[in-house]
């Protein structure tokens, strides 16, 4: 029947095999196998991928379509069931500058035999149009920003210059963004070139990035804040200029009766003031006389002299 106690299995007989570290060969296999998966499948919708078909910072393929559903926020349930724990990845694109188009060479060619069906499909490959190299997983392949064509990584080595050969479109050594790196001096020198060009005020696609012109502006205005308040302390506390003393208007009294009684005192002022100006005019004195009586009337000047009627005349 058994179950009954009559036998005792020990651990050496339950656990046949230890667990064991994988070789290098079955490494490779393994990344093998998530490479040709990501080559043939968008990184966000795990959809095959179709043209067009678009990269960002760090070498992933994406679906054009499939970036803008992430975008807009449609379709984020199904994103998040069919990619779990793919938030890095959807966190490196905010707007559609974070990703350039790539152009891949095309070949149409014949696929294997479906067994089930028993006939002949083509499908298409992706090839470096210099090399003529298939791309996939077994090539290292590369793109160009800002043009977005793509290339074997030995072609682009024995380019003549920094044009792509395509568009004849300049580009730079920085530029050139390996697809889907799987060795680490490739991954870090795309967060370097990253980081480099957010400091910048830029994209992966060599874009400006939103709001940065805002921010450089107010950088700048913090900065020269900055600058003069550091010209103020060095130059020391300003020293304000003397004031002559000026006699209290009425306006700035607020009590009535005392603004009525110095608009009065003030004017009594000015009054004298303006008088004691006229008396030391000496053009001004000869056109007045000193006294008013014995004085005949050719002595008296044109302003004292009145016009006096004769006796005789007729009234």
């Amino acid at each position: 029947m058994g179950n009954d106690g009559g036998s005792i299995p020990t651990r050496r007989e339950l656990v046949r095999e230890a667990a064991k570290d994988k070789t290098s060969t079955q490494v490779k296999e393994v990344q093998t196998e998530k490479l040709e998966h990501y080559w043939s499948h968008c990184a966000l919708s795990q959809k095959p991928l179709a043209p067009p078909i678009v990269s960002d910072s760090t070498g992933n393929l994406y679906n054009k379509d499939a970036v803008l559903e992430h975008l807009l926020g449609a379709g984020k349930q199904s994103h998040d069931e069919n990619v779990a724990g793919n938030d890095e990845t959807a966190g490196t694109i905010k707007s559609l500058r974070d990703v350039v188009e790539v152009r891949f060479g095309t070949e149409e060619g014949e696929g294997e035999r479906e067994e089930a069906r028993g006939s002949k499909s083509t499908h298409t490959r992706l090839v470096c149009p210099v090399s003529g190299k298939r791309l996939g997983p077994g090539v290292k392949a590369v793109y160009l920003v800002p043009c977005g064509h793509a290339f074997a990584e030995s072609a682009v080595r024995e380019m003549p210059g920094e044009q792509c050969l395509q568009c004849n479109e300049t580009y730079t050594a920085n530029n050139v963004i390996p697809i889907l790196p799987a060795s680490t001096a490739d991954k870090d020198r795309l967060r370097d070139r990253l980081s480099r060009l957010q400091s910048a005020g830029l994209t992966h696609s060599l874009k400006k990035a939103p709001g940065s012109g805002k921010k450089r502006k107010k950088d700048k205005s913090a900065k020269e804040e900055e600058t003069a308040d550091a010209a103020d302390v060095a130059a020391g506390p300003a020293i304000p200029p003397a004031k002559e003393a000026t006699a209290p208007s009425s306006k700035a009294i607020r009590n009535e009766d005392t603004a009525s009684l110095t608009a009065k005192v003030l004017a009594e002022q000015e009054d004298r003031n303006k008088r004691r100006r006229i008396a030391q005019n000496d053009n001004l004195k000869t056109l007045f006389s000193s006294s008013s009586s014995g004085m005949a009337g050719k002595q008296k000047d044109f302003m004292t002299r009145g016009f006096t009627i004769p006796a005789d005349a007729k009234r």
